[in-house]
């Protein structure tokens, strides 16, 4: 099913459908950019990773690979991903947790499966994006940031499940250090259940994980991002049990370029980001001697 436009006269402009893709081992849909939808507010990358089950001696390997430009944050539904990077953070994450990691003018980072893990088999599922840094914050200091469940604000909507993973949202903000105005809230619904959209960000839209919504007339399964039009539409409804995330925020100042693992405003910082990296210019992630090579392409 290709990604479809919809009529002009409801909530949703556009339904992505993500390209299927393999990351570490690990079955990923890729969900942002799309050709019709390149980001989300400053949200330029979103990446959908299992479920998938390993056999034991089987794990994710993500080896060392740099960024630029850009922040990311994981959000694990199941299993476990250790953290390594060039700062000498070493941070494991689980269900529930923030690890939120700025890049700035350069960061390089690992992500495995845990060791005690390796062995007897494990589960992998959850999201992870990318967040481009806002004009004059591109080549800030590289930073990490991990937030535990606790942490995070629920927002309160009689039995439905909402966190308040990172930015501001009904009135709420996160603890996670982002560098513009956005939201990203986690869902668990039922059936039936009415789920209340924030209207706070111009830019917006839902990505369906597990079960299926309906926002205005419109049926959405899971796999499929939403893009919301600017509309005064309050709510969505849960069909199925159901698991989401509500994305959104201002749009970006300037343009992006993402080539690989990189965000620049500019083709001549991308190149320079491509040339150090392969001239081994870019900080080493301690006790780590893998590195993923530049793409050729």
């Amino acid at each position: 099913m290709p990604d479809a436009a919809m009529p002009d006269d409801g909530p949703v402009a556009r339904i992505i459908v993500p390209r299927e893709a393999d990351v570490g081992g690990i079955p990923v849909r890729r969900v942002l950019p799309s050709i019709e939808l390149a980001r989300v507010g400053p949200f330029i990358f979103l990446d959908h990773m299992g479920p998938a089950t390993l056999d034991p001696g089987v794990a994710l390997d993500v080896r060392p690979h740099p960024h630029i430009g850009l922040s990311t944050l994981t959000w694990l539904f199941d299993g476990a991903i250790m953290h390594r990077d060039s700062l000498g953070e070493v941070q494991r994450i689980e269900p529930g947790e923030v690890n939120w990691m700025t890049a700035g003018h350069g960061i390089v980072h690992s992500e495995r499966t845990p060791p005690d893990l390796r062995g007897n088999g494990s589960r992998m599922h959850g999201l992870q994006f990318w967040v481009a840094l806002p004009d004059g914050s591109e080549e800030i200091a590289p930073s990490f940031a991990h937030h535990a469940a606790h942490e995070l604000p629920a927002i309160d909507s009689g039995a439905i499940r909402m966190i308040l993973v990172a930015g501001e949202a009904f009135g709420k903000r996160s603890p996670v250090p982002v560098h513009s105005r956005l939201h990203l809230v986690d869902v668990q619904a039922s059936p039936g259940d009415e789920i209340p959209l924030p209207l706070d960000h111009p830019e917006r839209a839902v990505y369906v994980a597990e079960g299926e919504i309906e926002i205005g007339r419109h049926r959405i399964p899971a796999g499929r991002l939403a893009q919301l039009r600017e509309s005064p539409v309050r709510s969505l409804t849960a069909l199925t049990p159901a698991r989401l995330v509500l994305i959104g925020g201002d749009p970006l100042a300037s343009d992006r370029i993402v080539w690989w693992n990189f965000c620049a405003r500019t083709r001549e910082r991308l190149e320079s980001a491509k040339q150090a990296w392969e001239d081994d210019r870019f900080p080493q992630v301690p006790g780590e001697t893998e590195l993923i090579p530049l793409p050729r392409r």
